[in-house]
């Protein structure tokens, strides 16, 4: 027999069996799906190509042009990652004529770049050995 679990939707009399209950309840938790999307946040800001950026926009508003002379990237893939950024809401962008500038949208993007900055400086070499995010064993 199979395990059981008495889920609280349903009187105690009803035991159900764990195969069931997943197809009742989803498999994160409701009060878990905030997790989800700080955790896609996290995921943002998870390219070195994009925290450059960020620490670039930090300084001033800059064109695209700029970005990839200061960044070595290619104009595409920049573009992408520019994409990626407005996207999530960490930059804004303006259009005057035929240039793009980019600036930092909210400032708490700076608040949280400079606490990386000190985690960084404290613990670096930890994070830098770290295999788990590698996606090393």
């Amino acid at each position: 027999m199979g395990a059981t679990v008495c889920w609280p939707k349903y009187t105690p009399k009803r035991i159900l069996p764990v195969k069931m209950i997943s197809q009742i309840t989803p498999l994160v938790r409701p009060s878990a799906v905030g997790a989800g999307v700080t955790a896609k946040f996290f995921r943002g800001l998870g390219d070195p190509t994009r925290i450059r950026v960020l620490q670039l926009l930090s300084e001033r508003e800059r064109t695209v042009g700029e970005l990839v002379d200061l960044t070595g990237a290619l104009q595409g893939r920049l573009s992408s990652h520019l994409a990626c950024l407005r996207w999530c809401g960490f930059v804004a962008a303006r259009r005057e004529g035929r240039l793009v500038y980019y600036r930092i949208a909210d400032d708490r993007i700076l608040s949280l770049l400079a606490t990386a900055d000190e985690f960084v400086a404290e613990h670096g070499k930890s994070v830098d050995l770290c295999r788990v995010i590698d996606g090393g064993d």
